[in-house]
């Protein structure tokens, strides 16, 4: 594996690629296991961040020539173990249904690669944590991509909030709202709990609102009341064990109270991640569907700023990397995501940048609303081992 020094260490250039001192590319060659649309991804991301996606793995044979035309990869196999023992590889990508994600890691990580895995880190919070303490104690990053943190606008919120600008926070509501599975004819590898996990909708998509949350307010979820609800009890003569949608309640750290809904059955809704946090000064809103604006509410006023790096926060106007006036999106924030995971292993961890300690986090909010939900909607208040 190659290593990287302190002197070594370039700035990340405005597109997000990484440079080294010399000023030539920093190369980092990477493997994608799985082919899907999150595969897909990623690779683009490792490209944008100057990096190689050097190889697909896959489980079949005949899913070779799709995966890597899918991906754009130099080679794909179906050897993982051949991949992990190359030391050409510095870092894996996990791309694969939920349930096999903590044995993909933790063979990534023996092996010393980094790992960049798809969440949930693990279906449950014991074996996140576990992977947490792996990847420290072997020497690697591990991240996960909570990408919404890499909205120019949501690192915006965050330095507005930590500099008091907000006054008193009160209250904080949202939701995350889709409408891929509003037929009981849709269906998914994530229906089925073998699969996709104890939880689908809150797991899937409650837990990228939650970790925005406590990314922008600093503040965490200390306890919560949630109610689960499977609106189709059978899709396509199957079954259905997990939620389509979910409500919690919760009490924060520091006694902010707060709501979120999710549901993957909101007709309508493609990816409404909306986050609003309200405080006795100032009030902030963030919609993902628009994520070039930040609602700002006065008691007199209120206004629309818009993504101009010339104005925002430096913290926030790293991540805009085009001018004001040209959207960005989605996979910019992946782009940043990555281009900072490949900074960390250079030695440099940005500010921000989600880690496996905030995977597991993640995996710890889903097991309190499973817990809360099945005993009718207690508060629990999640386990805490205290990683950060």
């Amino acid at each position: 594996m190659r290593h990287v020094t302190a002197s070594q260490i370039g700035e990340q250039s405005s597109d997000g690629i990484l440079s080294n001192s010399e000023g030539g590319p920093t190369v980092i060659k990477a493997a994608i296991v799985g082919s899907g649309f999150m595969a897909a991804t990623h690779a683009r991301a490792t490209r944008a961040a100057g990096g190689l996606v050097d190889c697909v793995v896959v489980r079949r044979e005949d899913q070779l020539a799709a995966a890597r035309n899918a991906v754009g990869a130099a080679r794909a196999t179906t050897d993982l173990a051949s991949v992990l023992a190359d030391p050409a590889i510095e870092i894996v990508h996990i791309c694969t249904p939920n349930g096999s994600h903590a044995a993909l890691a933790d063979a990534a990580i023996a092996a010393g690669k980094h790992v960049i895995c798809e969440k949930p880190l693990a279906t449950d919070g014991d074996l996140a944590d576990s992977l947490t303490s792996a990847a420290k104690a072997g020497g690697v990053i591990g991240t996960v991509p909570f990408v919404y943190r890499f909205h120019p606008l949501v690192r915006e919120m965050r330095v507005r909030i930590g500099a008091g600008d907000l006054g008193a926070l009160s209250v904080v509501h949202g939701s995350y709202l889709q409408d891929w599975m509003a037929s009981d004819t849709d269906g998914n590898w994530r229906v089925d709990p073998t699969a996709g996990g104890r939880s689908r909708a809150f797991a899937d998509i409650g837990s990228h609102w939650c970790d925005l949350f406590e990314f922008v307010t600093q503040d965490r979820i200390q306890s919560l009341s949630a109610q689960l609800k499977i609106v189709f009890s059978d899709r396509g003569g199957k079954a259905v064990h997990t939620e389509d949608a979910a409500s919690v309640h919760f009490r924060t750290e520091t006694g902010v109270i707060g709501t979120v809904v999710v549901a993957q059955t909101a007709a309508g809704r493609k990816n409404r991640l909306h986050l609003e946090i309200s405080g006795s000064a100032t009030s902030l809103a963030f919609d993902q569907e628009e994520p070039e604006q930040l609602w700002v509410g006065h008691r007199t006023k209120t206004r629309l700023l818009s993504r101009d790096p010339q104005i925002l926060a430096p913290g926030a106007a790293r991540y805009a990397f085009l001018p004001a006036g040209h959207a960005q999106g989605y996979q910019d924030c992946f782009n940043a995501f990555v281009a900072d995971t490949h900074q960390a292993i250079a030695g440099s961890t940005p500010s921000g940048l989600p880690t496996f300690a905030d995977g597991a986090r993640a995996a710890r909010l889903c097991d309190a609303v499973i817990e809360s939900a099945a005993s009718g909607g207690a508060w629990i208040t999640p386990h805490n081992n205290g990683l950060r």
